[in-house]
């Protein structure tokens, strides 16, 4: 399906249509399903209603219908009413609230004539005093800091004053934050996930274009970091824009090419315009040929499909409407470039591109079908699943990564991507916090410790369409090994498949994946996870690597590939001869390995 401006407009109706029948009597809530986020009913419920407001709001300053309004201004109305039943309560320190309050700032920002100017003058009152409370409180040290910039955009545009200097320090917070090319971190955070591109870029490029007038020299820094940050970006996206699935939020979907549109929405040209529009429509068509909706036509939780496994504990039922800000650039008249230019094709990207800032290598494999993203820099420790998000040490857009679903067993720890050990066979340990890590012309290398007397030292060496992984282990017990491939899908019956010494491998019309021992001391076996651990496919089965291993050093390494296709004759892929990949580690070390 192409998608254009039009196309765009019916699919923010199309998203959001079913919404209205959840609305609550009053309009200010908007209940879909059970909350099992840490924040109260009345907080996911005012979340279910604003974030629609990303993408509606947008429509509408771009002169797009909807035909709901009237229910979108009663619901503020009696939300912000103090003595209303439906009243979301005052916004206080580090609370969800204040994230919802970004949407309406900016659909206040952008489409005053259908959210502010319909409102009685005792409603204005109170929705402004709502949101000017929500201007002293305190906010998460990260990207939080611009929630009440936004807002503060929106009650500038309705002529609602306030004081100005608590978002100019927060804007300045927010800054000290970029790490150089481009790159911030989501505050002092080891965090580079897309939460850089689809919040800090993205409300900096809503404020660069909204209040750049009066704020000229940061807008321009805002942007120009945004142009840099594109560059990068870009490897990010396969050919047919799917994105590399990586870190949390993931049930915020196509809100990873929101980044696309905010340029085109600040007018930052950082690629050719058809480039730009490419980046976001295919990423869109995506999206739209994966089963995300219910039969309501809701959005649910989870990636790929409806999988509220893989969820964080702050995410509510309505938490995946945050997928609405890709629609920014329907506030952009038809005329505007992005929507004048032809949509080009993928562009011709290097195969590696290592990015230091986030530690992370990006292979571009099977002429840009698959990107596959190395990483060995970031971790999450707060988060559920933030093992499984970050420290994996490959990310694959057509296989993606799974959580882990127990805690016993190979199967229910779904251990792909990664090298998981155990002293006992039973219970597992992944990656979880790398350091020391560097990142530097397509060769990972960190160091990381399951145990106090057990120390694993990690190198990652992109070659695509493999990579390889070396592990020098220093353990003062014994241990058990299992180190994953990528998973691939088994509802397809696969047309060939081999487990032994040294090898696991599988061929199938869903992918083609192969692990090879290159040390000789492991087994391979074909490992059936539980079903709903991946984010993309709902059972799989992960061909893997095991092995027991007494107290010193051992040195571990394999090659592993991954296909969306199999090559077209009979014969296993052979892995990258070791001389071009030992030359890559310090003094060019052998390992031990077999050539």
């Amino acid at each position: 399906m192409p998608y254009d401006r039009e196309d765009m407009g019916r699919l923010v109706r199309e998203l959001t249509g079913p919404l209205v029948a959840h609305l609550s009597p009053g309009r200010a809530r908007l209940r879909l399903g059970t909350n099992a986020a840490h924040y109260p009913d009345a907080a996911a419920e005012l979340e279910a209603f604003a974030r629609p407001l990303w993408g509606l709001g947008p429509l509408a300053a771009g002169g797009g219908t909807f035909e709901h309004w009237e229910l979108w201004r009663r619901g503020l109305a009696s939300g912000t009413d103090p003595g209303h039943e439906e009243f979301w309560g005052a916004v206080t320190d580090f609370d969800q609230r204040l994230v919802e309050t970004a949407a309406i700032g900016l659909a206040l920002a952008l489409a005053p004539e259908v959210v502010w100017d319909p409102l009685s003058g005792r409603e204005r009152d109170n929705l402004a005093a709502w949101l000017l409370h929500a201007l002293t409180v305190e906010a998460v040290d990260s990207n939080w800091h611009f929630f009440p910039v936004m807002v503060g955009l929106g009650l500038e545009r309705v002529g609602v004053g306030f004081d100005p200097a608590p978002n100019a320090a927060r804007l300045e917070r927010l800054e000290s934050f970029a790490l150089g090319g481009g790159w911030y971190g989501d505050g002092p955070t080891a965090q580079r996930d897309y939460y850089i591109p689809f919040a800090m870029h993205y409300y900096g490029l809503i404020y660069a274009a909204l209040a750049g007038d009066r704020d000229p020299g940061r807008a321009e820094r805002l942007r120009e970091r945004a142009a840099a940050f594109a560059l990068d970006f870009q490897h990010w996206f396969a050919s047919d824009g799917a994105a590399v699935p990586f870190g949390r939020s993931l049930t915020y979907r196509f809100a990873q090419g929101a980044f696309w549109g905010a340029l085109a929405f600040a007018d930052v040209e950082a690629l050719p315009w058809g480039t730009v529009k490419g980046h976001l429509m295919r990423h869109l068509r995506w999206w739209r040929g994966r089963p995300i909706r219910d039969s309501a036509g809701l959005l649910t939780l989870g990636y790929g499909y409806n999988q509220p496994l893989l969820t964080e504990q702050y995410n509510a039922p309505g938490s995946p409407y945050w997928a609405l800000k890709a629609f920014l650039p329907l506030a952009l008249p038809a005329e505007h470039p992005l929507w004048t230019a032809e949509e080009e094709a993928a562009p011709d990207l290097p195969a590696v591109a290592t990015q230091p800032e986030a530690g992370v290598a990006l292979m571009r494999c099977e002429e840009g079908r698959q990107v596959v993203m190395l990483s060995a820099q970031q971790y999450n420790t707060w988060a559920r699943h933030g093992a499984a998000k970050y420290t994996k040490f490959a990310y694959s857009t057509f296989f993606g990564f799974s959580v882990p679903s127990g805690s016993r067993g190979l199967d229910q720890g779904a251990f792909d991507s990664t090298l998981a050990v155990s002293d006992d066979g039973v219970h597992w340990r992944p990656c979880e916090v790398p350091r020391d890590s560097t990142a530097h012309d397509g060769l990972l290398h960190s160091h990381w410790a399951p145990w106090p007397d057990v120390e694993i030292e990690t190198w990652l060496v992109a070659r695509p369409p493999w990579h390889v992984r070396v592990h020098r282990v220093r353990a003062e017990r014994g241990f058990f090994s299992a180190e994953g491939a990528f998973a691939v899908n088994r509802d397809t019956p696969p047309r060939r498949s081999a487990e032994g010494p040294g090898h696991a491998r599988l061929d199938s019309p869903s992918g083609l994946c192969v692990i090879e021992d290159l040390t000789g001391v492991r087994a391979g076996r074909l490992v059936h996870a539980l079903p709903g651990t991946n984010v993309l496919a709902p059972r799989t089965v992960i061909p893997t690597l095991t092995g027991e291993h007494g107290p010193g050093e051992h040195w571990l390494a394999c090659a592993v590939l991954g296909l969306t296709e199999s090559p077209p004759d009979a014969e296993w892929p052979e892995p990258p001869g070791w001389g071009t990949v030992s030359e890559l580690l310090p003094g060019g070390h052998t390992c031990g390995l077999r050539e």
